[in-house]
C-alpha cells in the first residue's frame, strides 16, 4: 500500500529498531487487524512483555482517535502507525493522521464534573495512564507512546 504521508515516522529514539511502517484506510473496521498485527510484532520482539493488554488498549485508542477525529472517518484518508521496539529498550509506537490537530491541553478532564457520567472522552486518558511516556507532535496530529521495559520501570521507581 502507498502512502500519501510525505515521510516515514521519525523516533525520538535511535537506539529502537523500526519494526512495522503500515498506512491503511481510516476505516474502524481495519483497527482490529492492526491491533492484531502490532501485537504480534509485540510478541515476536518481546519488547513489552507482561505489558500486552496496556500496549493493545493504547494502540487500539489511539487509532480510533486518528479515525474518529483526524480524519473524519473519511475511508479516502489514511492513518499511520509505526512500531519500534527491542526487548533490553521497550518499543516506541507513533500513530499519524492527516487531520487539523489538537491541543492536548484543552481537552476537558474524564475524571471531574460532568464529564464523569460522558460515554466517550476517556481514551488519551488511558493512554496516558498504560504508557509510560505520551507526546503529542505535528500540532496533535502525532501521538508518540512509548513503553519501557519492566526492569527499566522498576530501576526508576526505587
Amino acid at each position: 500500500m502507498t502512502s500519501r504521508h510525505s515521510t516515514r515516522c521519525e523516533f525520538d529514539s535511535s537506539s529502537l529498531l523500526l519494526r512495522m511502517d503500515r498506512t491503511f484506510p481510516a476505516d474502524v473496521n481495519a483497527i482490529s487487524t492492526v491491533v492484531e498485527e502490532v501485537m504480534k510484532v509485540v510478541g515476536e520482539m518481546g519488547c513489552a512483555e507482561g505489558e500486552e493488554f496496556e500496549v493493545e488498549l493504547s494502540v487500539r485508542e489511539a487509532l480510533a482517535n486518528a479515525i474518529k477525529h483526524g480524519t473524519g472517518n473519511d475511508p479516502s484518508k489514511e492513518v499511520q502507525i509505526c512500531v519500534a521496539c527491542d526487548r533490553d529498550r521497550g518499543m516506541l509506537i507513533v500513530v499519524r493522521d492527516p487531520g487539523p490537530g489538537f491541543d492536548p491541553e484543552k481537552l476537558p478532564s474524564c475524571v471531574e464534573g460532568q464529564n464523569v457520567y460522558s460515554t466517550h472522552g476517556r481514551g488519551i486518558f488511558l493512554i496516558s495512564r498504560y504508557m509510560d511516556d505520551v507526546k503529542f507532535k505535528r500540532g496533535g496530529t502525532e501521538i508518540h507512546m512509548r513503553k519501557h521495559p519492566r526492569k527499566a520501570r522498576a530501576r526508576a521507581n526505587r
